[in-house]
């Protein structure tokens, strides 16, 4: 059986405030999972983005989700927003962890947080691949469990779920675009030729609406719970931050950029490299799937691919630029910018030879 996520050290310079927090969540937590005992706080290991511990107080376990340490990217980054959606997803769809609470009182731990319930089971880990005791037939019952589950999320009712004025669905395909060439632009450390001619081409290829639906915006393995005794069983869906209402295919070509196969760039193969295990959808495969299952036409797969991969490069050129800045300590993006330069080839390579998979006729 493959283990279970388990929770470290916390890194240097990303402690939390013991005697504060633990005062908080005892005078704050619901009566039902109030427990005695003191607070521990460890740290899950992977993320760029927002930071994500892991709570032990007496003999429960939850989960606390905080901002990185010297951001001001308040949008990507809104402990109230992702709070109100996990709430609101819970009413339609069982995959979420139930959210506990929401503090916006920065003097507990120095940025607003919330606290939600732990789901014991296995998430996947590039870092980790080695490990992995996966055989071909699992890794596909997987790649099509999440391909389903994604178009699950995309039939999920807005109004249902309390989340309709969650975006503005109208010129979505636009705002994002413009959007990601901004924050290129914002934190660009460096000159990236691939980059510059995928950003000019999306800029001239942007296709029609394809509708709204509720979209996660980051969903790939390593947001995703799986049950340890079927790993083709989601058990929860994890890392709500950037979920809006917008295009659902622009949030499955954020999942191809994510879904690296033999022969892309090694750097994101090194970070992303799950999906290139045997047994795994190539991406044209994903997007068959998706079309299958969810009964959305896909005109133009390229242009989806495109986008997440470029999308992709610039959260990573974003985290990098802090990085530079002295924002973190962290020691693992200090050699991120060769993900930055690595997006920008895959995605060159894919107008090149006008597929989206790597290795298709």
């Amino acid at each position: 059986m493959t283990r279970l996520d388990e929770a470290g050290s916390v890194r240097q310079g990303e402690a939390l405030p013991l005697a504060q927090l633990e005062t908080y969540l005892k005078a704050h937590l619901p009566a039902d999972v109030q427990t005695g005992g003191a607070l521990s706080v460890y740290q899950f290991p992977s993320g760029y983005s927002n930071l994500t511990y892991l709570l032990r107080l007496g003999d429960r376990e939850l989960v606390l989700r905080r901002p990185p340490f010297g951001v001001e990217i308040a949008s990507a980054h809104d402990m109230g927003r992702e709070y109100r959606v996990l709430a609101g997803l819970a009413r339609v769809y069982d995959r979420v962890p139930r959210p506990l609470l929401f503090c916006e009182d920065v003097a507990v731990i120095g940025a607003p947080f919330y606290v939600m319930e732990r789901i014991q089971g296995v998430v996947l880990r590039a870092e980790r691949m080695a490990e992995l005791q996966l055989g071909a037939a699992d890794m596909q019952r997987l790649a099509q469990a999440t391909v389903d589950n994604l178009a699950t999320i995309h039939s999920l009712d807005p109004a249902a779920a309390g989340l309709a004025e969650l975006g503005r669905p109208a010129g979505y395909v636009a705002r994002q675009i413009n959007g990601w060439i901004r924050r290129y632009r914002a934190a660009q450390t460096d000159t990236w030729p691939e980059l510059e001619e995928i950003l000019t081409w999306l800029e001239g290829h942007m296709p029609p609406e394809a509708g709204a639906a509720i979209i996660h915006n980051d969903y790939k393995y390593d947001n995703l719970i799986l049950d340890p005794n079927d790993m083709g069983h989601i058990l929860a869906v994890l890392d709500w931050e950037m979920c809006t209402l917008g295009d659902p295919l622009l949030d499955l070509g954020t999942t191809l950029g994510y879904w690296t196969e033999p022969g892309d760039p090694a750097p994101l193969v090194g970070m992303f490299g799950l999906t290139t295990l045997p047994g795994n959808l190539s991406r044209q495969a994903v997007v068959e799937r998706y079309a299958a299952v969810s009964g959305r036409t896909i005109a133009d797969p390229l242009f989806y691919y495109v986008y997440g991969i470029f999308k992709i490069g610039v959260i990573i050129q974003q985290i990098y630029n802090r990085y530079r800045q002295g924002h973190s300590q962290d020691a693992r993006f200090a050699q991120l910018w060769e993900v930055v330069q690595a997006s920008g080839v895959a995605g060159a390579h894919a107008l090149h030879r006008g597929r989206i998979s790597a290795n298709a006729a």
